[in-house]
């Protein structure tokens, strides 16, 4: 049992629990492998699932007092007919995590009967994909933004994440920058072509991280329920969860393909999600719509130029199996940018005819 809970034993997993209000019986865990950041598990009681039991990173989440008040408040929020409620559980001192030698815990409630997809070709899930999305930020709408903390320093900022590109660059090897080659010239051609954003768009309480496998899916009906992965939430535009998801749902190539002809833009499930977005009722303004196009091309291409800085940085950041893994990530999200780019007046005419959905 202690090797299948990796750093940790099932006695000091009971002992974390103690930590928190919840009724004492004899509980078990299994841990999620999919996460990259927090080590999570989920807790049974029996055979029952009950809760997830999540180790905050600090190393990426500094402020952890910040990312959790952010949750809290959210979460308060984000319940309803069409959207699944998930719960913190206090801890016995009053807070909603617990502060431990082995680091910052919380425990949240698990959502039954429910999974996630890593890509679909089912526009139907497009549809509920873009539907929760907006219900999200229908329930956020009146929250104030002076009273979220940023948990990741300048996020999605194009300006800041061009200057780290630009100082791994100095700062690479000239074998690493001719490995690299392409990827860099990819990258200055598409910094120059990128448009900034009008400055007049809303900032909103965003997600931050909507791909799809961020979105449960009931087991039985494949209706949306809710978001998870919660930790980014903070302020941003709503470009930033539109451009995301569309990265991971118009396209079923795994994110570091080399066959750049497997990379594709679906236009029916672009269509799909636009739809399922503007079926949540008023609350996209003209700007943002407009800006949708230019979303769907910027998110790719940070994700791309984040993946190329930490290859010319020796690979600090992302979790590799291969020295150039992460090259061939920006490669392919560069790909992808592109597709994009060649798709917007597709994206426009999309836009444009579901946008008296939301006047």
């Amino acid at each position: 049992m202690a090797e299948d809970l990796g750093n940790y034993s099932l006695e000091e997993l009971r002992g974390i629990l103690k930590e928190f209000k919840l009724s004492p019986q004899e509980y078990f865990f299994n841990p999620m492998q999919s996460g990259l950041i927090n080590d999570t598990f989920l807790v049974l009681a029996g055979d029952h699932p009950e809760f997830i039991l999540q180790r905050i990173n600090q190393n990426v989440f500094e402020n952890v007092e910040g990312l959790m008040t952010n949750l809290d408040r959210a979460l308060k929020k984000l319940k309803g007919s069409s959207y699944t409620r998930i719960k913190l559980i206090p801890a016995t001192s009053g807070k909603m995590y617990a502060s431990l030698p082995s680091g910052y815990w919380r425990i949240m409630t698990y959502i039954p009967n429910s999974l996630t997809y890593n890509t679909s070709e089912d526009p139907k899930i497009a549809f509920e994909a873009g539907r929760i999305i907006g219900e999200f930020h229908v329930l956020l709408a009146s929250e104030n933004n002076n009273q979220y903390s940023d948990t990741i320093y300048k996020f999605h900022d194009l300006e800041f994440r061009k200057m780290q590109f630009l100082a791994a660059l100095a700062r690479a090897t000239k074998a690493t920058k001719d490995t690299a080659e392409k990827g860099i010239l990819l990258a200055h051609q598409m910094l120059e072509q990128l448009q900034y954003l009008p400055e007049n768009l809303p900032l909103r309480i965003c997600h931050n991280d909507t791909k799809l496998n961020n979105i449960l899916f009931s087991k039985t009906t494949n209706k949306a329920l809710c978001l998870i992965d919660l930790d980014t939430i903070m302020k941003g535009h709503l470009h930033y969860d539109i451009g995301d998801a569309v990265r991971t749902l118009v396209n079923t190539a795994p994110e570091d393909e080399q066959d750049h002809s497997k990379i594709n833009f679906n236009p029916a499930l672009f269509e799909a999600f636009i739809e399922g977005l503007c079926s949540s009722g008023t609350f996209l303004s003209d700007d943002e719509l407009s800006a949708i196009p230019e979303g769907v091309i910027l998110m790719p291409f940070l994700h791309g130029i984040r993946a190329l800085t930490d290859f010319l940085n020796n690979n600090l950041y992302y979790k590799v199996s291969y020295d150039t893994q992460n090259l061939d990530r920006a490669l392919s999200l560069f790909n992808f940018a592109e597709k994009a780019i060649a798709q917007k007046a597709h994206m426009q005419n999309v836009v444009s005819k579901y946008a008296q959905q939301v006047k």
